[in-house]
């Protein structure tokens, strides 16, 4: 019945997938047909595919129009409405053709195969793809159009069949060719045209051992609606190149003219990974980049990654203002902590008299080094980033600022245990050695634990870092979480402690005689905590605020203004503000200059 169906009814798009029967005898078969996986239209009555079977389309005689290039399908197809349910057919339908039909694929075939591809890369329906039921959709018909373009068959050593947003170029290759160039210009909007260029270059040609070929496909449509069917976060900035080459050949240098030309968005150069569905930067690196076109080199796998283009991340958001802020913001924070360490070498003896201030300046000081370190460190990254090193320094780079910027904060934490140690277990004293071991623990121990958790589980998924930054990836696989619930928990505790310290200090003044030592050193030590974790949370909560609302310039100028000045913070607030080690500091300047006079 299902053989008969398919000889006697056509496909009609309109709406869901159903069945149109020539005869009402037939319409019975009308319902199984539109229950028909999409598969059976290919299946032949008689014999095998590619032995003369009758295809969808093929009347009681044998005879069809579809046996070479299945072109009786196109009509109905073109002139149905691309709405969602439709596209979702339509790729269905294409992807079905790639595996059943790809033997043979000549002129004709690829005509048919692109302008039932094209119908659904308009640039006027892109916006349907939001309401498409498989999430996917838009990676299978990247999949299957490459499939069935890299059986092509090239009449006369060359072949080139375009659409206005999809085209399609094939050339014969060896190793005595000079380089070969695919030059691509197709329409994008109603605003014209954009450019894209394929070249394989002469030294790749070299490995090839016999005569091949080589075919590009171009689709100035499929970024916007990859971020339509909101499959990868990035914002594509040019055109999708996808290309089909011999195995011997892994490099290929790629141009793309920029779609949005403003001076100051960062562009980078990425490789869609067929198997993760997802755009990776790993595939490609910068050879230049200009306001209106990017040079890419990247690496073609006949696997996973056949096709490219420019990313335009509003993660990477660039601006002089911001660049500017950062760069002199860093330069004084690196400065203040080391003038920071040096002060607390200078006055180390004076200040560290009683055990809770040798504990306090003791955090002091791992707080000032975990920051400088992660403040050196962002350079570090930056540079590796840019510069495109290498993937593995990068995941380093990005591992040790984590885990110092976790270090900054667990030794915040380790300062309000301090400040509730001091205040509530007044009759239990520890050694030196043991609060080190301890402090050390919390301080440097559980960042550790942590950090080594995020790589081992994000890394082997590919989703340790972030598109476009040596950082912790957050649309994949959220693993910025490990630093953000960390961090402001951290914070939370401590807002704890500082109330805690504010009720049980006014207690104590009202009757318990509050100007013990140590009482005045928890307050001073109090003081230090409510100045300085407002201001980390505070940096850091605009920090979350740039990932939500990643193209607020605002968010990220504040960001990277109290980022910056972190290190100063801890100057201000934790050494040159505090009495003692102020009058520390006067007592060796005078030391210092009876010395000088008594040399003299």
């Amino acid at each position: 019945n299902g053989a008969i169906c398919i000889q006697r009814c056509s496909p009609s798009f309109h709406g869901e997938m159903s069945f149109v029967c020539e005869d009402r005898k037939w319409q019975m078969f009308a319902d199984a047909c539109a229950s028909l996986d999409v598969q059976s239209l290919f299946q032949p009555v008689h014999g095998k595919p590619g032995h003369g079977a009758k295809y969808f389309g093929a009347d009681d005689h044998g005879n069809s129009s579809c046996q070479a290039d299945f072109s009786c399908i196109i009509p109905e197809i073109l002139s149905s409405p691309a709405i969602p349910g439709n596209i979702a057919d339509i790729v269905e339908l294409l992807k079905k053709i790639s595996l059943l039909l790809s033997e043979n694929v000549n002129r004709g075939k690829m005509q048919s195969y692109i302008r039932i591809a094209n119908h659904i890369l308009n640039s006027s329906i892109v916006f349907n793809w939001a309401f498409v039921r498989e999430r996917n959709a838009v990676s299978i018909l990247l999949d299957s159009v490459n499939l069935f373009a890299g059986k092509l068959l090239l009449r006369n050593g060359s072949e080139s069949i375009q659409e206005p947003f999809i085209s399609t170029k094939g050339y014969s290759i060896h190793k005595n060719t000079s380089g070969k160039r695919f030059d691509f210009s197709m329409e994008f909007d109603n605003t014209g045209n954009i450019t894209g260029h394929v070249v394989i270059p002469e030294e790749e040609l070299l490995k090839l051992p016999k005569t091949s070929k080589a075919i590009s496909i171009a689709f100035p449509t499929l970024g916007a609606i990859i971020e339509t069917s909101r499959l990868d976060p990035g914002f594509v900035n040019g055109m999708v190149l996808s290309v089909s080459l011999p195995e011997e050949l892994r490099h290929i240098l790629l141009t793309f003219e920029k779609v949005n030309k403003l001076e100051n968005v960062k562009a980078q150069c990425v490789g869609w990974h067929s198997t993760e569905r997802r755009w990776d930067s790993k595939a490609c690196t910068m050879k230049s980049d200009n306001i209106s076109s990017v040079v890419c080199i990247c690496r073609h796998h006949h696997r996973t990654f056949k096709s490219f283009s420019i990313l335009m991340s509003p993660a990477t958001l660039r601006n002089a203002a911001l660049d500017y802020i950062t760069r002199v913001g860093l330069g004084l924070s690196i400065f203040s902590l080391v003038l920071c360490l040096i002060i607390e070498a200078v006055v180390w003896h004076h200040v560290t008299k009683t055990e809770i201030t040798y504990m306090r300046h003791f955090c002091l000081v791992n707080i000032a080094m975990s920051l400088l370190i992660a403040d050196v460190l962002f350079i570090l990254a930056a540079i590796v980033h840019h510069t495109a090193l290498n993937y593995q320094l990068c995941v380093a780079a990005t591992f040790f600022l984590h885990f110092f910027y976790l270090a900054l904060f667990f030794w915040m934490f380790t300062l309000g245990l301090l400040i509730l140690y001091g205040l509530l277990f007044v009759f239990f004293k520890i050694t030196r050695s043991v609060f080190i071991a301890t402090a050390s623990s919390i301080g440097y121990g559980c960042p550790l634990v942590i950090s080594i958790l995020t790589v081992a589980i994000t890394e082997p998924k590919n989703g340790y870092l972030r598109s476009g930054a040596c950082w912790l990836n957050w649309y994949e696989t959220k693993a910025l979480l490990a630093f953000v619930v960390p961090a402001l928990s951290i914070i939370v505790v401590n807002v704890v402690v500082v109330v805690v310290v504010v009720v049980k200090t006014g207690r104590s003044a009202v009757g318990e005689g509050c100007k013990s030592q140590d009482l005045r050193n928890m307050i001073r030590i109090s003081k230090n905590v409510a100045l300085l974790t407002p201001l980390l949370g505070l940096t850091w909560g605009f920090g979350l605020a740039t990932i939500v609302e990643s193209r607020s310039l605002a968010f990220h100028i504040t960001f990277a203004l109290l980022n910056a000045f972190q290190g100063f913070f801890i100057l201000l607030f934790g050494t040159l503000l505090d009495r003692k080690t102020r009058e520390a500091l006067r007592m060796n300047c005078l030391s210092s200059k009876r010395k000088c006079s008594l040399a003299k």
